[in-house]
């Protein structure tokens, strides 16, 4: 059924009879989930992918995104029904499909300027397979007005004209490790189209996946901006926290204490300072204001450089901590826990645990490093694998992601040869080493 133009009763009956067919193009850690769950829903659904081997295991009813509860059990059931295929051919998906959802990675170039280069593909793609009331509906994080600007004219080159079909940006708003429950509704969806029509047949189709309900905005441009400015919200807040962790430390007060304190109060709500922020979201969406608009934007270019900074701010702590016992950073050896950008998701974009280890490799004697998820290949990071029932010649310990693990260790117990402990993520209790002989460092 061809959804841009129809009543919302029409749309939602179609979708759970499975007379809706769409196109999710990019079947990565946030597009298979989305592609499941529409699935489950009661729509057939073609997931486009540009790897034979993602293709592949999915037609066969495997999940090859690991780490997402209830994953792979969607995948193997809808599969199964018949309801869940994959292929490789995405201008024939788009011929077949009435809505095609892009979910695919928007990186930086070298110079950190926005690179939509695959979004862009993906439209040249969809354009040769696009026919009358199709929707086409992308969900990929982009700079605002990247749906007017790019999309749209992409899409034209069709031969179609905007009115013929339907454009809305539909942001999605899931984390690693808890996509299913983040798209089925933890949180509205926002819907903004290219028009009114695009904006309904948007907000019905969400309107079966999202149980907290869609919020409309006003057009595809406002939905764009949501989605960045909570990136950017959070990273200025976080640099604020940073900032004010690295004051407390100079005036001997916890950071944490004091921003829980002053967080009772119902208008404040600094974040957790840390040794950096990482990911593919919150690092990145800065630059997707500051490299494409003329206004003043130095609040934004500051945060990211306090936060970047953090991972330097983080080896002093380390050197500070050495040389209370005694020994120079040059000599020491440096075991850092953590190369993901959090703990207990296999994903290491702009991580600070990465960070750490480059600045350390030109700092300390060795650097070592151990990761639950990656084990000996912690080699490609230019660090050497260590594991902490083999730490006597460890100098200096520092904690770079929040594992669960990580939580757990029993610190007493390991016979490092200097105590220094470096706590980048607030993992560890601080009171409680005082009495343990170590030397303790946090950030905040």
């Amino acid at each position: 059924m061809k959804v841009y133009g129809a009543n919302k009763s029409d749309i939602i009956g179609a979708m759970k009879s499975g007379n809706v067919t769409i196109a999710v193009y990019g079947l990565g850690k946030m597009g298979l989930p989305l592609a499941a769950v529409f699935a489950d829903c009661g729509a057939r659904v073609i997931g486009a992918d540009v790897s034979p081997e993602v293709v592949a295991s999915i037609n066969r009813g495997e999940c090859h995104v690991v780490g997402e509860p209830g994953l792979a059990g969607l995948v193997a059931k809808n599969t199964a029904a018949g309801r869940l295929s994959a292929t490789s051919d995405l201008v024939n998906a788009a011929k077949q499909a009435d809505v095609m959802v892009i979910l695919v990675p928007t990186f930086l170039d070298a110079d950190n300027n926005p690179d939509m280069s695959i979004v862009e593909s993906v439209c040249r793609n969809i354009a040769q397979g696009l026919d009358k009331g199709d929707l086409v509906i992308q969900e990929s994080t982009v700079p605002p007005r990247t749906t007017h600007d790019i999309i749209l004219p992409l899409l034209e080159g069709s031969g179609l004209s905007c009115g013929e079909f339907g454009v809305a940006h539909c942001p999605e708003r899931t984390s690693s490790g808890r996509a299913i429950e983040d798209i089925r509704g933890a949180y509205p969806k926002v819907v903004g189209g290219i028009d009114e029509s695009s904006t309904q047949a948007a907000a019905a189709i969400y309107s079966v996946i999202n149980s907290k309900g869609v919020i409309p905005v006003t057009d595809a441009t406002t939905a764009e901006a949501v989605k960045v400015f909570e990136g950017l919200y959070r990273d200025v807040n976080i640099a604020l926290a940073n900032e004010l962790a690295v004051v407390c430390d100079e005036i001997g007060i916890s950071a944490i204490e004091t921003f829980d304190v002053a967080n009772t109060q119902p208008y404040s709500h600094i974040h957790k300072p840390g040794c950096g922020v990482g990911g593919h979201c919150i690092p990145v969406y800065p630059y997707f204001i500051t490299k494409t608009v003329k206004s003043d934007t130095r609040l934004l270019t500051l945060a990211r450089e306090i936060n970047d900074g953090m991972a330097g701010y983080t080896v002093e702590l380390v050197r500070r901590g050495g040389g209370e016992v005694g020994v120079e950073l040059k000599d020491a050896n440096v075991l850092v826990l953590g190369v993901t950008y959090r703990g207990d998701v296999k994903e290491t974009r702009c991580s600070p645990g990465l960070s750490i280890i480059d600045i350390l490799k030109g700092e300390c004697r060795v650097v070592f490093a151990y990761d639950p998820l990656f084990g000996d290949d912690v080699r490609q990071f230019g660090a050497e694998p260590r594991r902490l029932d083999d730490v006597g010649d460890i100098d200096a310990v520092v904690i770079a992601a929040d594992y669960e693990e990580f939580r757990e260790i029993e610190w007493g117990e390991l016979r490092l040869r200097h105590r220094v402990l470096v706590d980048g993520r607030n993992v560890a209790e601080g009171d409680k080493f005082i009495g343990d002989g170590f030397v303790y460092k946090g950030i905040g």
